[in-house]
């Protein structure tokens, strides 16, 4: 049997009979389809999704990249298991869609992405927006995608859309391949008819799998553990993806191992619990560093060892060897390590199950994790509560707001690495940073993504004025959707975080203030007279100003209990002239001009020169 449809329509239906199933618990895949429409996809997708209002709910977008990181909040807020499709127009509509794309491969988190494409039949040529490339007619804009997704096909015939949809799919709900993938669909195939087979449209479950660790595997990693004497944990997203923090806390807790982690792992075990040594790496604690630089043994479970993790090859001793607990063998492989390639939650139990008698641990490390904690209190109390708060301070104040139900997101600037080392999170998924591509422009429209997939949690967005004007559009789809999301607007003029690391390079902050241009064309002059606060509330956001600490106590108080999208607008005090957080307490490898006529990059040539002699290769 078989069901006359377009190809559009055919999708549609397809995707909304595609579900997940994970220890036994059964859910629908793509539960809603994200759309901006233009020539391309308004008479294929669009009119499809009009066809069927029952089957695929619909989100409206204002900026291409923002529907995708709206996705992508959604698909990491929900393990990975429930994702969102994006819909956009050929030309610019598609070629917005790369650096969403991009992040979401970088993080490993799932989104389908359906950009229009110009027509497959070519009865116009070229059609308005099309890229002509002269050596090669089937290209377009569309093949930008291909780099940064997981899998792409363009669909040019209707039956093609068959076996691409399965593999679309398949790639979707793979947690060892997941990332974007792309189905780049012509404007003209879109719309034509094909009979479809039943079985195409059938409800269709895909189990996530939990591979469990090879046995040899697993017995070199169970000796390796057993011969530490200093071993250590390093903690990523994939704990939480796997859904593993019992696993992780079990295992700890019984081989008297601290738990340091990544950014997308931070909070896989809460603050307060002694194994939880917290943020690894040039953002992390002191106490997990001086635990990374004693260890003997490395265990990374979930994590990808980035730069920032391993402090650009600095941080661990040189005779460290690794174990990496990875679902993809690409990254168990990492650092020389020993891999025991199996799903988290997996790899940990029979860890734990394997090991035998339990040990003594926390001790170990107890004092080193009271200084921090006395260093975060520091930074986060105020001298007067009558004074404009530092950035640390605002996180301070959100701090004894909050309850283990908040979930804060942030994505870029100087905030993630104050986070990473002060933030004291509740439960595993209140701490949402995507440090992955570390994207300015994710946080606003994450947070609408999240709060989808979260209702009746508070959802806050912090972001710096740079990463505020670098996409505040999906402002207008939290209110347009009624989504109470919290926006919390850290007004400091300028690019506070690259503005410290260019003076650190020898740039000397040039390019990284938002100020006038005086007379002599410098950026010395007085800020720019830019009210982000008036901005937000032009796009339809209720707006809390805050000038003083007690202010912005108030006011975070009233923005968490609102009931409509709510924005918290404070201009920070510098941390020069006040209490502001720790130092880096590892490296990071910023290349620096190897020649200069300018003392400042003289000066820091000389400290990056001595800095990478202690970088290495773990072989």
């Amino acid at each position: 049997m078989s069901v006359r449809l377009t190809v559009a329509q055919a999708l549609v239906r397809f995707l909304a009979a595609q579900h997940t199933e994970r220890d036994g618990v059964r859910q629908r895949l793509v539960t809603a389809t994200w759309g901006i429409f233009g020539h391309g996809n308004v008479a294929g997708i669009g009119q499809a999704l009009v066809e069927y209002p029952e089957l695929m709910p619909y989100h409206q977008g204002r900026n291409e990249q923002a529907m995708v990181h709206a996705a992508v909040g959604y698909a990491r807020q929900s393990r990975r298991l429930r994702i969102h499709a994006v819909t956009t127009s050929i030309g610019p509509g598609a070629t917005n869609l790369v650096t969403g794309a991009a992040l979401a491969t970088v993080n490993r988190l799932p989104v389908l992405l359906l950009p229009g494409d110009t027509f497959a039949t070519r009865p116009a040529d070229p059609v308005l927006q099309q890229l002509e490339v002269p050596y090669a007619g089937e290209v377009s804009v569309n093949d930008c995608l291909r780099p940064v997704s997981k899998y792409f096909d363009r669909i040019t015939r209707p039956e093609a859309l068959i076996p691409a949809a399965l593999a679309a799919v398949r790639v979707l709900t793979d947690p060892a391949e997941t990332g974007a993938v792309t189905l780049a669909l012509p404007q003209d195939v879109q719309a034509e008819a094909y009979d479809w087979p039943e079985e195409f449209l059938a409800e269709r479950t895909w189990t996530v799998r939990r591979p469990r660790p090879d046995r040899a595997e697993l017995d070199a990693a169970v000796r390796a553990l057993r011969d530490a004497e200093r071993p250590l944990i390093v903690a990523g997203g994939g704990v939480k993806y796997s859904g593993a923090e019992d696993a992780l806390r079990t295992l700890a807790e019984r081989a008297g191992l601290p738990v340091a982690t990544t950014q997308a792992g931070k909070g896989v075990l809460p603050y307060d619990h002694p194994c939880d040594v917290g943020g690894i790496g040039h953002t992390g604690t002191a106490t997990a560093d001086e635990l990374a630089r004693a260890a003997d043994l490395v265990i990374g479970v979930g994590t990808r060892h980035t730069d920032f993790t391993t402090a650009s090859g600095t941080l661990f001793h040189p005779a460290a060897r690794f174990l990496n607990l990875n679902i993809t063998g690409f990254d168990a492989h990492k650092q020389a390590a020993l891999p025991l390639v199996a799903d988290a939650r997996e790899g940990l139990t029979a860890l734990t199950e394997a090991l035998g008698d339990p040990r003594p641990g926390p001790a170990r490390w107890a004092g080193s994790k009271r200084a921090w904690q006395a260093r975060t209190d520091a930074a986060y109390t105020p001298e007067s509560e009558d004074a404009r708060p530092t950035q640390a301070q605002v996180l301070g104040a959100l701090d004894t707001l909050v309850t283990g139900d908040d979930i804060l997101i942030n994505a870029a600037g100087s905030l993630p690495g104050d986070l990473h080392k002060l933030w004291r999170a509740r439960s595993a998924d209140q701490y949402h940073v995507e440090y992955g591509y570390s994207c300015m422009g994710y946080e606003i429209p994450a947070a609408v993504g999240v709060a989808l997939a979260a209702p009746g949690r508070p959802v806050w967005a912090l972001v710096g004025d740079g990463t505020y004007l670098m996409n505040p559009t999906e402002i207008v789809t939290a209110v347009q959707e009624g989504l109470p999301i919290k926006v919390v607007v850290l007004q400091n003029h300028g690019y506070a975080s690259i503005g410290g690391l260019s003076e650190a390079v020898g740039a000397e902050r040039f390019g990284t203030d938002y100020r006038l241009r005086d007379p002599d064309g410098g950026f010395t002059g007085p800020p720019l007279p830019v009210d982000l606060a008036a901005n937000a509330a032009s796009l339809g956001m209720r707006v809390l100003r805050a000038h003083t600490m007690r202010d912005l106590r108030e006011a975070l108080a009233d923005a968490r209990e609102a009931t409509v999208p709510t924005c918290v607008y404070v201009e920070t005090e510098t941390a020069d002239s006040v209490s502001g957080p720790p130092p880096a307490q590892a490296w990071w490898d910023v290349p620096v001009a190897a020649t200069s006529t300018r003392p400042s990059a003289v000066k820091a040539r000389e400290e990056y020169d001595r800095h990478v002699t202690a970088r290495r290769r773990h072989l």
